[in-house]
């Protein structure tokens, strides 16, 4: 893993103004793993991907993440601290593509949801997006030896495969465990470092594109030119032009 550069920065927002925030994420990590292949991108567990982001994070931004929650209760502002090199650690260490379970009878074999299993869900069905993600998921399924199709479970059977998906990929789903200092009200908070990490190339992308601007007009200078530039010496001109 390596920071982005402005120029790659610049071009992952351009790109990023059409899409959804799930083929944000994995253009992210394109621009920084430019060999790697998109089936191999989007076949990243949400948790693997997701670890890489943290890292893409901390490596182009620093570890430390500063977020705000509204207590809903009070409507209390939190502010929040957030580690992504700790958040980092609790990643597998190792991929695994396929799980198998035994519960209540029924004998299961599974792989973990990626982003092209989010891509694919029907996001207007009601009530039927787990139960599509497991059918995209799920690669066999038997009850006494028949086997049984995925619509066929018993919701029970559904909360033990999604415990073991957890348990085997736990940054697929972060959850911030949070209290209010004005009301003490207690609460878990969902934390998405795709849509963090996204605003903040956004905000990148926004003072970039305006030193570009202002140092193109002072200098006459190309755009390549001036995004090749380090932090530091761009900001040197800068403020030799009184910016």
């Amino acid at each position: 893993m390596r920071s982005l550069t402005a120029a790659e920065i610049l071009r992952a927002w351009e790109r990023g103004l059409t899409q959804s925030p799930n083929q944000r994420a994995l253009e992210l990590l394109s621009q920084v793993y430019p060999q790697a292949s998109s089936d191999w991108l989007s076949g990243l567990s949400i948790g693997r991907r997701d670890a890489e982001l943290l890292a893409l994070r901390e490596y182009t931004f620093g570890p430390e993440m500063a977020a705000v929650a509204v207590c809903p209760q009070c409507g209390g502002r939190l502010d929040i601290n957030l580690n992504a090199a700790e958040m980092r650690s609790a990643c597998a260490p190792e991929r695994e593509d396929n799980l198998a379970l035994s519960v209540a009878g029924y004998e299961l074999q599974f792989r973990l949801p990626n982003s092209e299993d989010l891509a694919a869900l029907n996001r207007n069905a009601v009530g039927g997006d787990r139960r599509q993600l497991f059918s995209r998921c799920l690669f066999s399924v038997q009850h006494d030896g028949a086997p049984v199709a995925p619509d066929c479970l018993p919701e029970e059977v559904m909360d033990a495969v999604s415990e073991r998906m957890a348990s085997v990929d736990p940054l697929a789903d972060i959850q911030l465990a949070l209290s209010c200092p004005l009301c003490s009200c207690h609460w878990r908070a969902a934390f998405d470092i795709a849509s963090f990490l996204w605003r903040e190339i956004e905000s990148l992308a926004g003072r970039l594109l305006r030193d570009v601007h202002t140092l193109a007009s002072a200098y006459g200078w190309h755009e390549r030119d001036i995004l090749a530039l380090s932090p530091v010496r761009r900001q040197f001109y800068l403020a030799l032009i009184g910016t």
